[in-house]
């Protein structure tokens, strides 16, 4: 089994090496972007198994950014990281899961394990003899 890419938004390129290394520690490959411009580029061209988006950016609109990643990209995991308890809740409808940066690394690599172990089961779904495409 391939190891999942998580791709990881932040316009911050130290909190990304934090970032990528916890992850590429907990087993995961890692692709970075500062940008949600590179991002969806990024997005374009690389098996990537699930983002993780950082809630508040000076130079980004997560709400936006997420919005896009779901209309191009509908079966995308995303994951968003904030440090505040007080988030729109429509923001919440945009996203697969959230991670509290207070529980960062055991929880973000739990959730994210989890997305992409359930990614990945319903691509094996899709291509098993017999399956069903979903509707």
């Amino acid at each position: 089994m391939s190891v999942p890419i998580v791709l990881c938004i932040n316009d911050r390129p130290e909190q990304l090496e934090l970032r990528k290394a916890l992850l590429e520690y907990s087993g995961f490959s890692v692709e970075t972007a500062t940008s949600g411009c590179a991002a969806i580029k990024m997005l374009e061209n690389l098996p990537v198994g699930a983002v993780l988006l950082e809630y508040k950016e000076e130079g980004m609109d997560a709400e936006a950014l997420a919005c896009q990643i779901n209309q191009r990209f509908p079966n995308l995991p995303i994951i968003l990281l904030t440090g505040h308890s007080d988030m729109p809740e429509r923001i919440l409808w945009l996203v697969d899961g959230y991670v509290m940066k207070s529980e960062v690394p055991d929880g973000l690599v739990r959730v994210l394990e989890g997305v992409t172990r359930r990614t990945a089961m319903d691509d094996a779904l899709m291509l098993a003899p017999g399956s069903v495409e979903k509707s």
